[in-house]
């Protein structure tokens, strides 16, 4: 039989309980051959409205040739659904952060990196957690991706502890968050998180309302300021829950906060409106923001990032030719495509050297080298968002990762942590 790769395969439509089968028979019956068509296959995701995105699955349709149905949900919900509606979802997109509590439910099955084909091209951020010698991120505390990549085995909701071929999720996205300006109204340059708590943006400032990433903001702001010294920023105590708490009460109280974001578009409009001149910000918010060609820088910060990591994950539901197909879309979400796409908006590819296919070589300096911009860069949706000359704040790829000092994080006290900021969102 002609060597068949195994993407083809599933494209001819031979495949039935995660094995295609086309088989002679030796009756009368003659050749038997099982069809069911992949074309009949709909995966659904659910997910964040950072890769929900229609020109993803637009382009997944069409290379892989079944459907796709995406659902954005606030990270909330989408955690709560991964762990109580199972069979609401194919596939899981979500961030590592969230695997302690999801990981658990026995709601994901485990994914064999042996049928990931580009698995070795992807960051070692996720697989060892050392990306280069001496690298700030090597030691960085809170859910760092390394401690929840792996599984002990097949059926097991353990993490491991070293590489294994049981993967929790497949990475295809991460960053370092930082907080975003407006440089024509500040009046300064940003490079400390302490500045966020500066009285001259009095009633100027905002913070992600998302509990286990706003509190890792504010105590990267509290230890910038001397105000506090965390063991682990990503696994505070009760007593760290209380004095963090209590700073930031009085900081609302004196009016330093204007609001507080939960969604992309509201950290976009606050910030292009002028409401609000320092904030916590994702990345493709301050492209976004530079799309509307009103300026937004995301500030290198001298103490370091708070980065973040998502990826997808497989529902325990999942069989046969379903299976097989979720397992192509995670291979094609690592092709490169996705990562080329999602690079112009200013996050990285899990396998940067994919992503560079499906880049112009000027992208690629600009976004993943720190070089200066050879010509004008434009967002993925056809924006310019700089200009000739024009280089990304924090520089390079391995300036950027490399100064992760944090990740977000699921806490042990992650009830109580909860309580505690609805405390201070409410006073």
């Amino acid at each position: 039989m002609a060597k068949i790769s195994r993407r083809k395969l599933l494209k001819t439509g031979l495949a039935a309980g995660g094995t295609a089968i086309a088989a002679a028979s030796c009756s009368n019956r003659g050749p038997t051959v099982i069809t069911n068509k992949l074309q009949d296959v709909t995966l659904r995701l659910i997910g964040t409205g950072a890769a929900q995105i229609n020109d993803i699955r637009v382009q997944a349709e069409k290379d892989l040739g079944f459907k796709i149905q995406m659902r954005a949900l606030s990270t909330a919900e989408n955690i709560q659904i991964a762990i109580t509606q199972p069979k609401q979802y194919d596939i899981f997109d979500g961030e590592y952060f969230a695997l302690p509590l999801v990981a658990p439910s026995g709601n994901l099955q485990a994914i064999d990196t042996r049928k990931i084909k580009e698995f070795d091209k992807i960051t070692p951020i996720f697989t060892t957690g050392e990306l280069y010698p001496g690298a700030r991120v090597n030691a960085s505390q809170g859910t760092a991706p390394r401690k929840v990549m792996f599984l002990k085995g097949k059926d097991s909701t353990e993490f491991a502890s070293e590489p294994t071929d049981w993967a929790t999720m497949i990475p295809f996205q991460y960053n370092a968050d930082t907080l975003g300006y407006r440089p024509d109204l500040v009046g300064k340059k940003i490079e400390s998180w302490a500045d966020l708590f500066d009285p001259q943006f009095k009633g100027k400032t905002s913070l992600l309302d998302i509990p286990s990433i706003g509190i890792m903001d504010a105590a990267m702001v509290m230890e910038a300021t001397g105000q506090m010294k965390f063991g682990d920023k990503g696994n505070m105590t009760r007593e760290e829950l209380d004095k963090v708490t209590n700073l930031l009460i009085e900081q609302k109280q004196a009016g330093q906060f204007r609001a507080f974001w939960k969604t992309f578009d509201e950290s976009v409009n606050l910030m292009s409106s002028g409401e609000v001149v320092l904030q916590s910000m994702w990345s493709p918010a301050v492209t976004a923001v530079r799309a509307r060609g009103i300026p937004c820088v995301y500030a290198p910060l001298k103490e370091g990032y708070r980065g973040w990591g998502g990826g997808l994950g497989l529902s325990k539901n999942l069989s046969g030719i379903k299976l097989d197909a979720a397992y192509e879309y995670l291979n094609w979400m690592l092709d490169g495509w996705v990562g080329g796409f999602l690079s112009r908006q200013g996050y990285y590819s899990a396998a940067p050297q994919n992503a560079r296919k499906f880049m112009k070589p000027e992208e690629w300096n600009f976004w993943y080298e720190g070089k200066p911009a050879a010509i004008d860069i434009i967002d993925p949706f056809g924006k310019k968002i700089e200009s000739k000359g024009a280089v990304r704040d924090g520089g390079s790829f391995t300036e950027r990762m490399g100064n992760v000092v944090c990740w977000n994080s699921f806490m042990q006290q992650q009830v109580y942590l909860v309580y505690k900021w609805t405390e201070f969102i409410v006073a």
